[in-house]
């Protein structure tokens, strides 16, 4: 994982979240899921590519279970996007880069 990704917990999720003055994708994964191993590059591709039109931050489900609970996350990766605080846009599971740009295109 780059730099270009901001690690979230419980205790900096909410201000991370409130305060962004930009969409905020989530990224929703444990350490032995595949295939949130799998989109790791993926993610980090696209967050060095758009530093001014998104931020990536990722929450391990697994060392954060009251934010996953919070949102529902029954299966990962679960990825949402917050925008304005509030979550906006919510999909599931692996998927390559053109797939992941499609999910995002209208944030990027």
């Amino acid at each position: 994982m780059g730099d270009a990704i901001t690690t979230l917990t419980t205790a900096s999720f909410p201000e991370a979240i409130a305060t962004a003055d930009k969409p905020v994708l989530v990224d929703f994964w444990a350490e032995w899921c595949g295939p949130c191993k799998k989109i790791a590059p993926i993610l980090d591709e696209v967050a060095t590519e758009n530093p001014d039109k998104i931020t990536i931050a990722k929450v391990n489900v697994d060392e954060n279970p009251d934010i996953a609970r919070q949102f529902d996350i029954m299966s990962i990766p679960t990825l949402i996007v917050f925008d304005g605080g509030q979550p906006v846009h919510r999909f599931q599971g692996a998927t390559g880069k053109a797939g992941m740009l499609e999910q995002l295109s209208e944030f990027i």
